[in-house]
């Protein structure tokens, strides 16, 4: 197959990187499709997940579940890239950034697409029924927003919201890991999570607001454009305000208020310093999100330190 140059310049795969270097070629679809040498989506995905057990951990007992959680966000996060890639190659094929992924530039076949997605889904399955019976029936109950995210970039211009409610489902599935059950905390850090993502998916839609209404993709940076700033504030700060909610539910001492300041000023920074018409600044952003995300869970052990290990 000829490669389409306009795919490789504005590619959203790194051309030279480990996969290039260390795996068998016939490997390497395979590794794209589940976004395994971009891993910031997994991150995302799994801080919900290690802020929930850190905030909710009861004895050191459970410390096995931040490994449990991380291996599932791997496994989960590719199995829902692999997924939006099969429903979403014919409009990937429409965008730059995307065109030159596995499926749209014909570097696998759907049929390899979809085995592949059930292989990860099987894995997953035996990594969520090592918890509770609880955890495992709420776990479940997210392949529901797993397999309907994808379609709503066809029907709404709020797919960021849809994402929100799908990658912060770790936010109950990891309280329900440790206690069993579903509280007040929980539910307020779902809730945060979910404003955090309207932010910074917000950031990275703005990657392919000009490609989008070819593609016929709708999204909250077509729905804001430009003006997208204001709209950002007010995501990060109700995620913030939110984020304190659940500490306070939870008893959490000064740290954790600590660690949800300094994580505000790192979102305020990614605004107030945001190149809305600048695709690189905008992934840059949003990759961002990580230290985020370790700025919260810093503040979140620290203030449970002492129930952490005393017991």
């Amino acid at each position: 197959m000829t490669e389409n140059p306009k795919a490789k310049s504005n590619s959203d795969i790194p051309q030279d990187n480990w996969i290039v270097r260390y795996t068998p070629q016939w490997t390497h679809p395979f590794i794209r499709l589940a976004r395994y040498d971009r891993p910031i989506g997994t991150w995302l995905l799994l801080f919900p997940c290690w802020w929930s057990i850190a905030l909710s951990i009861e004895t050191r007992d459970h410390l096995v579940l931040f490994l449990t959680f991380g291996l599932g966000a791997i496994i989960m996060r590719g199995a829902g890239c692999t997924y939006n890639d099969i429903l979403d190659r014919r409009f990937d094929a429409k965008v730059a950034r995307t065109m030159d992924r596995p499926l749209p530039s014909g570097k696998t076949t759907v049929k390899r697409a979809v085995y592949f997605l059930m292989f990860q889904l099987v894995v997953g399955l035996f990594i969520l029924v090592t918890l509770n019976n609880f955890a495992w029936a709420v776990g479940a109950a997210s392949l529901i927003l797993v397999f309907t995210y994808p379609l709503m970039k066809r029907i709404t211009f709020w797919p960021q919201f849809f994402l929100g409610l799908a990658f912060n489902w770790g936010a109950l599935l990891g309280w329900a890991a440790v206690r069993e059950d579903l509280n007040t905390p929980a539910y307020f850090l779902y809730c945060a999570g979910i404003f955090w993502t309207l932010g910074y998916d917000t950031i990275y839609a703005h990657q392919d607001r000009t490609d989008d209404p070819k593609a016929g993709v709708k999204s909250t940076a077509r729905r804001f454009g430009l003006g997208s700033k204001p709209w950002l504030f007010s995501f990060y700060a109700l995620s913030l305000t939110i984020f304190c909610f659940a500490g306070y539910t939870a008893g959490s001492s000064w740290p954790f208020y600590l660690g949800v300041a300094v994580g505000g000023a790192q979102l305020l920074w990614q605004i107030w310093d945001l190149e809305l018409d600048n695709p690189r600044d905008c992934l840059s952003k949003f990759q961002s999100n990580k230290l985020f995300g370790w700025i919260v869970l810093t503040g979140i052990l620290a203030s449970n330190f002492t129930t952490i290990l005393g017991k």
